[in-house]
């Protein structure tokens, strides 16, 4: 039989691409999604399922019994939340409660998706690395401050309690089965429709959600106990992103460079719309903050140690049009 491996967020984007990769790759593959999850993405797929809930750590052992590897994908990302509590108690207690099954059910390896929201940036084009960690006072919003506290949560327990995990950092994933969708799909979204007119002076480093899920059988295979590995692509400036976009579209590239500072009044009113509606606001305070810093990143160490290779992020933004239209969220109605 092959190896047993245990995805949790499974049902989510960057979830359901890990599962299909480790399905390609040969293993047998238990996929972790919460009772209320949409299960859109696990159609057609080979796999068994079990229903729980990652910070339910009895739940996860249960779910771990005869798993040979976790790939713990899980997380809460929201750049925006009426509770912002509720983000980093999920991603923090979550990751500890996985952690801990882990460890109670003895797997051999353990992979746990970080991002690279924990390494620190700078304003200059300078692409930082795994040896640039930020401090948690320093991470800039909920989702952020979650995965470094999450992130230093797991190197501990690897240092002190053996835990057999490997870090990867994700950069910016896109691609297909975006269904909720992630910040950088909505953006994807709204530039497809014409709806971006106007842009900020920001860097990305954009890379296809599948590259970045072959990446994690690479660091399960490959990766060293304890080390972090940035999963990223190419590095280019936001309005580059959009002008292929509007490209790929038929469109006008925006031409219009706005300054931060000006448009955080509009983020604070977008925010509190937002606590009326429900809706998370494209625009929030938070995003204009990190939009001051190029986020470059280099996937040097995850190349050299991992065979980690990515393909140009081009043909993962065409994919991600491609389904996001597919899917009815280019049209007048979007999926409920």
């Amino acid at each position: 039989m092959a190896d047993l491996v245990l995805v949790t967020g499974a049902a989510g984007f960057v979830g359901s691409a890990v599962a299909r990769a480790a399905l390609e790759r040969g293993y047998r593959v238990r996929l972790l999604v919460r009772a209320g999850s949409p299960r859109r993405n696990l159609a057609g797929l080979d796999a068994e399922v079990a229903v729980a809930d990652m910070r339910d750590q009895p739940a996860v052992e249960r779910a771990l019994d005869g798993a040979r590897y976790l790939l713990h994908v899980a997380a809460d990302y929201r750049l925006w939340s009426r509770t912002p509590g509720d983000i980093v108690g999920n991603n923090v207690t979550g990751t500890a409660a996985v952690m801990r099954a882990a460890l109670a059910t003895a797997v051999e390896r353990v992979v746990y998706t970080s991002s690279v929201a924990t390494l620190r940036v700078a304003p200059s084009t300078v692409a930082a690395a795994e040896d640039a960690p930020v401090a948690p006072d320093a991470a800039i919003g909920a989702y952020k401050r979650s995965k470094v506290l999450a992130e230093r949560l797991v190197e501990r327990m690897a240092a002190e309690e053996d835990l057999p995990a490997v870090i990867v950092n994700p950069s910016t994933p896109v691609g297909p089965r975006d269904v909720r969708p992630t910040p950088t799909g909505r953006i994807i979204v709204e530039a497809a429709r014409g709806r971006m007119p106007a842009f900020v002076e920001t860097g990305l480093n954009v890379v296809g959600v599948d590259d970045v899920a072959r990446g994690h059988l690479l660091a399960l295979e490959r990766g060293r106990v304890g080390e972090r590995y940035i999963l990223g692509g190419d590095n280019l400036m936001l309005h580059q992103l959009l002008a292929e976009i509007a490209a790929l579209c038929g469109r006008r590239a925006p031409r219009i460079r706005l300054p931060v500072t000006p448009l955080l009044p509009l983020a604070h009113l977008a925010q509190a719309a937002a606590r009326l509606s429900g809706r998370e606001p494209l625009l929030t305070v938070d995003g204009l903050r990190m939009s001051r810093n190029r986020m470059f990143f280099s996937s040097d160490k995850a190349q050299r140690e991992l065979g980690y290779r990515p393909a140009p992020h081009a043909a993962a933004v065409q994919a991600a049009l491609a389904w996001f239209g597919q899917a009815g969220y280019l049209g007048r109605r979007r999926p409920g």
